[in-house]
């Protein structure tokens, strides 16, 4: 006999779930039946693709049965199975990568629906909701040996040596008293209609059938066993035979979601290569969506034979939120992981399906501008869930950039909803050459940031630019690109320069001629805060851009800007960071005029290094020394 310990977090974890995940309890028969699924698919694969396996006898079938004066629950496959070490891998480590983060969740919004479970690989302990004993028996292919694993799903489990006669699992649930509505037939057939009806392999039910005389007396019963599913791969069958009904429980079959998607995609593509792709956009994104070990949430089969789950090139990284499948006809059977990395079926298959998704945002858009309310919180959704990894597309994906360019959407300081590239260039003044933006951490420090005064006294659009991914992406992007179909069939081109507004060159559009005159008086203050400031600024300069503010900040045109610089330096890489920001002042404003009559060296320095200070908080960027600046900042109130 072999004792073993669940780790502390996956106690309190076990508790939550059973006392606190789910109201509806019957999603753990949904689980149980996923994981037997995959071990059969995996065993599927093996016949074909590895020689240990291609002997093993393999009729695959799931059984369930249920006893009512035992009070037991039975689900059973003869799929891959389990040696001791994966029983003790996978059935003793609970949410290895974020049972933390888990536990967080929890805490935050207990006893809700939603797919917290199949999020984080915990959907076998699910059965702990209704049982007060599991036990599993299992024996992998090609092995010989057997095994047992019980728990109370309390202080551990055990793992014994045991006898069963082929491959495969049988999970045997000891029900608790909230448990036993789950021994008759009519509920489990429900439940697996409901959310298995899809599963590629047969489900067997097998109970005791009652049977009556003429006069209405039981005499007896028959022990029946009777397939419950209708198991055919729903992106196999004909468009036209398919409910939105069966699209959606498939969807929270493959997606472990409550809630239905947001959005369905099914292809299917004849000619040189032959395949059907079923896509479901979720309404929500998934919790790992910016994790680097993020799930992938596509299956690969070839021929209805699954052969992945767990392949990241079958999607761009920026598509990871993409759930579904693709079911090739033209790949082989025994590929492996290394040859699909290289295999040019599939790069054509991944890209026509970037191609076609992209397509479908695009529906999405246009149809939230003339389809009425529903399909315009369609659209808010999904750019709510999945702006920023469309972005990330924008430098991942050269080929598709401009189709790209079409989706991100943006804020902007005239624009109360969400704005394209193509919305800002419409309502551009007449004479402006360029779509101009800001970046930053904050919106509503974005919103108030000095560097837009100018910008709104003429009128001028300018993208707010909240995200981090921004201060990457857009530099990089450069600029917009517009084409349209001409009268003749030509298409016609039209490009704009994007600016961030806090670049020393930005301001040029403006209007504002330079003031020699006011140069010329300015060039004294100029000094005095040049010199006082020294080695903390690249540069000081009067400015073009300021109206009611008295300083700045913006970078050179070859320089990170501030924000950039503090991510570099968050990413360990602060050479690249030490770029020194321009200081512009407002000449006018009567904090930069008193420096005209002031000779003293240590107010100068304070007043100047207030203006510096404060242009920095402004922005939002963390000063050096906040110290000082409170020093500075009070020897100034004194003065007065």
């Amino acid at each position: 006999m072999a004792q073993h310990q669940f780790q502390t977090e996956v106690s309190r974890l076990l508790h939550l779930i059973i006392h606190s995940l789910y109201s509806n309890r019957e999603i753990f028969l949904r689980e149980l039946v996923s994981n037997a699924s995959d071990a059969l698919d995996k065993l599927k694969y093996l016949t074909v693709a590895d020689d240990v396996y291609k002997s093993v006898s393999f009729d695959p079938r799931i059984d369930i049965s249920f006893n009512k004066d035992e009070k037991t629950l039975t689900i059973s496959d003869n799929g891959i199975g389990m040696n001791e070490a994966d029983l003790i891998e996978s059935l003793g480590t609970i949410a290895r990568s974020g049972t933390r983060m888990f536990l967080e969740k929890l805490a935050e919004d207990a006893k809700k629906d939603s797919n917290l479970i199949g999020q984080f690989g915990v959907g076998f302990y699910s059965a702990f909701m209704v049982a007060e004993k599991i036990e599993v028996i299992t024996r992998k292919a090609a092995e010989e040996a057997a095994w047992k694993w019980s728990s109370d799903g309390k202080d551990g489990f055990e793992i014994n040596s045991a006898q069963r006669d082929s491959q495969g699992t049988t999970v045997i649930l000891y029900l608790s008293e909230e448990g036993t509505e789950y021994t008759n037939r009519w509920s489990i057939e429900d439940i697996i209609k409901r959310y298995s009806n899809h599963v590629a392999f047969p489900i067997y039910l097998t109970c005791d059938e009652k049977e009556w005389d003429d006069k209405g007396n039981e005499k007896g019963s028959t022990t029946k066993t009777e397939r419950i599913n209708s198991g055919t791969a729903i992106w196999r069958r004909v468009k036209s035979e398919i409910t939105e009904e069966d699209y959606n429980e498939f969807y929270k079959q493959i997606g472990h979601d409550s809630d239905v998607p947001l959005q369905y995609i099914h292809t299917k593509a004849e000619g040189t290569i032959e395949y059907t792709t079923l896509f479901y956009i979720p309404k929500k994104a998934p919790f790992d969506l910016y994790n680097v070990d993020y799930k992938p949430g596509v299956k690969l089969y070839v021929k209805r034979v699954f052969i992945t789950d767990d392949d990241k090139e079958l999607m761009p990284t920026y598509l990871r939120f993409v759930r579904g499948v693709i079911d090739s006809e033209d790949l082989p059977l025994n590929v492996s992981r290394e040859i699909l990395q290289q295999n040019k079926i599939l790069f054509n298959i991944k890209n026509a399906s970037v191609k076609k998704l992209l397509s479908e945002f695009k529906q999405m858009a246009d149809n939230a501008v003339s389809g009425g309310d529903e399909a315009k919180t369609k659209w808010e959704t999904f750019i709510e869930n999945f702006n920023r990894p469309l972005k990330e597309g924008l430098y991942q994906d050269f080929g598709n950039r401009s189709a790209i360019q079409e989706l991100v959407r943006f804020k902007s300081t005239t624009e109360e909803e969400w704005t394209s590239f193509a919305g800002y260039v419409s309502r551009m003044k007449s004479d402006q050459k360029h779509i101009y933006y800001i970046t930053g951490g904050d919106e509503r420090t974005l919103r108030a940031s000095p560097l837009l005064e100018a910008y709104r006294a003429k009128e001028i659009e300018v993208l707010i630019m909240d995200d981090d991914i921004d201060e990457l992406v857009i530099p990089m992007l450069h600029s917009y690109r517009k084409e349209t179909p001409g009268e003749d069939g030509k298409i016609d081109s039209q490009s704009w320069e994007l600016k961030a507004v806090n670049r020393s060159g930005a301001d040029e559009e403006l209007g504002e001629k330079k003031d020699k005159a006011a140069e010329k008086e300015a060039k004294p203050v100029i000094e005095k805060i040049k010199k006082a400031l020294g080695d903390r600024v690249k540069d000081v300069k009067l400015s073009r851009r300021l109206h009611d503010s008295p300083s700045c900040i913006v970078a050179d045109e070859n320089d990170p800007s501030m924000q950039m610089a503090q991510m570099l330096k968050a990413m360990g890489q602060a050479p690249m960071a030490d770029a020194k920001p321009i200081l512009e002042v407002n000449g006018e404003h009567p904090i930069v005029l008193s420096l005209k009559d002031i000779d003293d060296e240590e107010q100068i320095a304070d007043i100047s290094g207030v203006l510096f200070d404060q242009a920095l908080l402004v922005e939002g960027i963390k000063l050096k020394d906040p110290s000082d600046f409170v020093k500075r900042l009070n020897r100034l109130i004194s003065n007065k």
